[in-house]
């Protein structure tokens, strides 16, 4: 299954927003019938907004600067808000009433994975969920700390299990990347591990990269990583 995502933004109020795999344009309830005119043309792409990443085939370079920008923007938030503590991301899930269920779960899975960041739907939401058909799959538009919106295909959904679809293309919302290579285990190894892949929930490893990037401060791990990515 290949599932596209992006970086967040709107939960902590971000300017800058990065599409992975969808569109460069924060998203609206309204615009959830025009996702295909927002989608990129390629699977990869770099714009003002943003950049963009496919649920199962993006490179290792793509996915450095999708960590560095997320570092990046998560620093400079820090910087603007030193006391905030948990995040309440809002979302509207009104684009994709075929998937209610699986959204439903999304949120649950990664409200209790983490504690730093929770995903609310409801009025004021910073980003929102569609659905429909896209011959590219589904994808994330998001600068990756909860802003953009979700695009779900509904043929990769019927192919690949659904729960894990949503809850990989959310957990780019969060700000994790892709990564084919790990194993089924690891939520964000996306289609990587093949559809007989049905897990849902993020490691332990991707718990601990969220509970990072949203926490009060940004930890020294953080930095470590993108100096590396330099």
């Amino acid at each position: 299954m290949r599932l596209r995502t992006s970086v967040l933004s709107a939960a902590i109020g971000l300017g800058t927003t990065v599409a992975l795999g969808l569109g460069a344009v924060p998203a609206t309830a309204s615009d959830a019938g025009t996702a295909d005119s927002h989608a990129p043309a390629a699977a990869t792409s770099h714009t003002e907004a943003g950049s963009v990443q496919g649920y199962t085939g993006e490179s290792d370079r793509q996915n450095q600067e999708f960590f560095k920008f997320i570092v990046k923007e998560a620093l400079k938030k820090q910087g603007e808000k030193p006391g905030f503590q948990q995040v309440t991301v809002k979302y509207d899930a009104s684009g994709a009433p075929s998937f209610r269920s699986q959204i439903a779960n999304s949120a649950a899975v990664w409200n209790s994975a983490v504690q730093n960041v929770q995903l609310a739907e409801g009025s004021g939401a910073s980003f929102d969920y569609r659905e429909g058909d896209d011959p590219r799959g589904s994808y994330a538009s998001t600068d990756g700390h909860g802003s953009g919106y979700i695009f779900l295909d509904y043929a990769q959904n019927q192919q690949y299990d659904s729960n894990r679809v949503v809850a990989h293309e959310t957990g780019h919302v969060l700000g994790l990347p892709d990564h084919y290579e790990g194993p089924c285990d690891e939520l964000m190894s996306g289609g990587g591990p093949g559809p007989s892949c049905t897990n849902d929930q993020p490691n332990a490893t991707e718990r601990a990269q969220v509970e990072q990037l949203w926490a009060n401060g940004v930890a020294e791990v953080m930095f470590e990583k993108a100096a590396m990515l330099r």
